[in-house]
């Protein structure tokens, strides 16, 4: 069990903005590794019940499993193998579940180019029979998912434990959050989709993606079955995937839609309608008659063009701006790691991503 924290005076407090699952991962990574440090998570939604059905964030409404999305990127591959791996060893938990998988592909396979097969465990081709109807190839593999509304309470959990401190702002620049860290702290920006607004930062590569799901009970569906997310070969807009999740039992997450650009957070019923015919075709274990709709989600998942952003930055403060009063006082530098970006993917990356900002952290502090 993690230890309560033993802050010293002269170590720096660490602000993280952000409390979805890459804040979260990252305080428990920092505050592990950093156990004199005091911490701080600072965001306008936290982990608790009031605010897990709140659509103002994305973290409640992810698929929240490990599935392959577009090609195979280096740094990107390097943060989900460690998720991966991180997520395997927590299994016995219950938080975790194996997920036995079909990846379908309407085009035909070189399983050479595959860039994710030894990222997962057991993979092999599909042989013709075990093809569904719809699809040209595919492959097998088992991988990991997770239950958001489970999950994220146990990392808040795991950072209380720990002494972090949480506090419900709703922060409106950089230099707001530095305030709140001091002049010898460090912000963690992982504000996702907040990190377009966010003054100082205003990055407008930040976009949404529109994922419309269901919610339901279907105790036959036993499998994560796909067409992968980010391929040409996707009509645009449409993602079909079942996530079974480790709890409660029998609820599967059935999608969805991947809508670049749309900040509609209503529900379209002809969308559902949609999405449950397609996956009605490709599982027709949904029709077992006890399987019932349990609900509607809209979510908009955090991405940012150009790939996620990971990396640290000195500001001068107090901040410039129009759009804030006139600076007072000695300018100070002050360091941001940043941490967003991660569309569809935020999930499967968070413990590679905690890593990678860890290392951040340690090189610019010289620690």
């Amino acid at each position: 069990m993690a230890s309560v924290q033993t802050t010293t005076s002269d170590a720096p407090h660490v602000v993280v903005l952000g409390a979805g699952v890459i804040g979260l991962s990252s305080a428990y990574v920092l505050s592990e590794r950093y156990p004199t440090h005091r911490f701080t998570i600072v965001a306008r939604d936290l982990p608790e019940e009031s605010d897990l059905t709140n659509q103002a964030w994305a973290s409640p409404w992810a698929g929240a499993d490990w599935s392959p999305i577009g090609d195979y990127e280096e740094k990107k591959y390097k943060r989900e193998l460690i998720t991966f791996n991180k997520l395997w060893d927590m299994i016995p938990s219950g938080l975790v579940r194996i997920l036995p998988s079909r990846i379908c592909y309407t085009d035909p396979l070189d399983d050479a180019h595959i860039w994710y097969k030894d990222l997962v465990r057991d993979f092999r081709v599909l042989k013709p029979e075990e093809v569904p109807a719809g699809a040209l190839t595919g492959v097998a593999f088992n991988t990991v998912s997770l239950n958001p509304q489970l999950y994220l309470p146990w990392l808040k959990g795991e950072s209380d434990k720990r002494g972090v401190n949480f506090v419900r702002k709703k922060v409106y620049s950089i230099g707001e959050a530095a305030e709140i860290a001091g002049s010898k702290g460090v912000v963690i920006n992982a504000t996702a989709l907040g990190a377009r607004s966010l003054i100082g930062v205003e990055d407008k590569a930040v976009y949404p993606i529109r994922g419309q799901t269901i919610l339901a009970y279907a105790p036959d569906c036993q499998e994560f079955l796909s067409y992968p997310l980010g391929l040409s070969s996707i009509p645009t807009g449409e993602a079909t995937y079942m996530i079974p999740r480790p709890a409660p039992p029998g609820h599967v997450l059935i999608g969805g839609t991947y809508q670049e650009d749309s900040w509609d957070l209503s529900i379209n019923f002809d969308t559902a309608r949609n999405i449950w015919n397609r996956c009605l075709e490709l599982a027709p274990a949904l029709r077992n008659p006890e399987t019932k709709i349990l609900g509607h989600n809209v979510g908009l998942r955090p991405a940012r063009r150009g790939g996620a952003r990971i990396e640290a930055e000195w500001f001068k403060l107090p901040l410039e701006s129009e759009f804030l009063p006139t600076p007072e006082g000695e300018k100070y530098d002050f360091l941001v790691i940043h941490a967003y970006g991660f569309g569809p993917a935020g999930y499967q990356g968070s413990w590679g991503a905690a890593e990678e900002v860890a290392e951040l952290f340690k090189e610019h502090l010289k620690l």
